[in-house]
Parts: structure tokens; C-alpha cells; sequence
């Protein structure tokens, strides 16, 4: 299991927010549930509730995401971005974007994730920044929390 989140919220221009969790498996692991499709499919990176209708995924610097999540009311939230880095298996980098209904893309956002070896266990580190507000900000930090559970869970039936 993970420790419960620290969130660490950053008051500045850019409106940043970093959550770390600590999960008890080794790094090249949490890389791999992080990205590989035998993994993503149990616990799909989407909060609790949501599921992933679509994930179109090009896993490589350059490579574009797009993906589909629908809410439990039954709404669809388009999202993509390009992978700006991938260095297995300690980090990845990639541009987030939500989708207007017409399909037009937002403010980009750019999230870091690192995942730091400590033995038998991995200190996850996402960090996001580029938020047009606090409201945005907020959101964020509850929906990755949330995916994240999901992520705890799907690793206690490994």
C-alpha cells in the first residue's frame, strides 16, 4: 500500500502542485504500471469512477496521447498531450491538454513524473504546473489523487 498523499501546493504565477506517494514496489515497476498497457488496462489512470473509453498512445519522446475518460454521469472528458521525455525508469515527462467539446485543445499544462528507487519500494513524484487558476489547480491534485488509490489498489493484487 502507499502512504497517504503529501501535497505540497505552490503559490506562484503558473499555480504548481506536486503530490508524492510512496508505493511498495520497486521503480522499474512503477515505471512499467505507469505505461504499459497490461498494466493500464486494471486500473487506467483515471479517477475512481471514470472509465477509459478511448487511449490512443504513441509511447515515445514526440509521441502524442490521446484519451477519452467518461464520468460516472456519463460524460466524456477528452484529453492529450506529447511526451516531451521518457527515461525508464526514472521519469517522464509529457504536455497535458483538455479538450473543448469541438475537440479544440486548452491551456497546456506540463506534468513531471519521477519515479525514485528506494530499495523495494518507489517514491512517486508528480509534479504539474501551467494551472490558469487555483479552482483549476484544485481539481487536478484531486483527480490524480484519486487515480493514484486506483493505481494502490490495482498493486495490492499484484
Amino acid at each position: 500500500m502507499a502512504k497517504k498523499a503529501a501535497v505540497n501546493v505552490v503559490e506562484s504565477p503558473e499555480h504548481e502542485m506536486t503530490i508524492t506517494r510512496t508505493l511498495n514496489i520497486p521503480s522499474d515497476l512503477a515505471f512499467s504500471v505507469w505505461n504499459e498497457p497490461k498494466h493500464l488496462k486494471h486500473w487506467e489512470n483515471a479517477p475512481k469512477g471514470f472509465t477509459v473509453t478511448t487511449n490512443e498512445v504513441d509511447f515515445r519522446p514526440g509521441g502524442s496521447f490521446r484519451i477519452c475518460m467518461r464520468s460516472p454521469e456519463g460524460t466524456d472528458h477528452w484529453l492529450q498531450g506529447v511526451y516531451r521525455e521518457i527515461k525508464k525508469p526514472e521519469r517522464l515527462v509529457f504536455t497535458h491538454t483538455w479538450l473543448d467539446p469541438q475537440g479544440r485543445p486548452g491551456k497546456e499544462s506540463l506534468v513531471t513524473i519521477t519515479f525514485a528507487d528506494r530499495g523495494n519500494q518507489t517514491e512517486l513524484t508528480l509534479h504539474q504546473s501551467g494551472f490558469q487558476s487555483v479552482a483549476e489547480r484544485d481539481g487536478h491534485v484531486d483527480g490524480w489523487n484519486s487515480s493514484i488509490d486506483r493505481l494502490v489498489e490495482y498493486l495490492a493484487t499484484l
